[in-house]
C-alpha cells in the first residue's frame, strides 16, 4: 500500500468512491477545487495502481478539520483507514497542527472504534447533521503536540 498526496489524476476515481460510499457526495469538480486550496491536505492509498481509499482535511491556524474519508469496498478490512489516519496524523503534527478534529455517524461503530484506538475522544454532539438519512454526529478530537 502507498499513502501518498492527492493528484489531479486521483480526482475521477476519489469521486467515484464518494458516490459509493456516501448518501450526500461532494461532486468531482468540488473535489478538483482542493488541489488548489492552501488550506487542504489529502491523501490517497493505493493498492496496485487503484485508489483504495483518501481522507481529506483543511487546516486553519494550528487546527485541522478532517472532512472524509473513505475506503472502497474492495479494500475495506486490510488496514487502509487507519493507514491513511497514521500517516494523516504524522503529516499534520510535521507541520505543527496542535489538534484534530473530526465528525462521525453516530452509528458508525467501526469507524468510533478506529479513532478511538487512535487516541480521539468524543468532544459533543451535531444533532441532525448528517443527511441521507438523518443522523446525529459525535464530534471527536485527538491533540496532535
Amino acid at each position: 500500500m502507498i499513502i501518498r498526496e492527492m493528484t489531479a489524476g486521483d480526482v475521477p476515481a476519489i469521486a467515484e468512491l464518494e458516490r459509493i460510499c456516501f448518501g450526500d457526495p461532494w461532486s468531482e469538480n468540488s473535489i478538483a477545487k482542493e488541489l488548489n486550496n492552501r488550506l487542504s491536505y489529502w491523501l490517497v492509498a493505493e493498492i496496485d495502481s487503484r485508489i483504495a481509499g483518501y481522507v481529506g482535511t483543511q487546516s486553519v491556524l494550528d487546527m485541522t478539520d478532517m472532512m472524509n474519508i473513505a475506503v472502497s469496498p474492495d479494500f475495506r478490512r486490510q488496514g487502509v483507514a487507519e493507514a491513511l489516519m497514521t500517516s494523516l496524523i504524522n503529516e499534520l503534527s510535521c507541520r505543527g497542527m496542535i489538534g484534530l478534529m473530526l465528525e462521525v455517524r453516530v452509528s458508525n461503530t467501526p469507524a468510533i472504534g478506529l479513532y478511538e484506538k487512535l487516541g480521539f475522544t468524543v468532544a459533543g454532539r451535531r444533532p441532525n447533521y448528517y443527511r441521507n438519512p438523518r443522523e446525529d454526529a459525535l464530534i471527536m478530537r485527538k491533540e496532535l503536540t
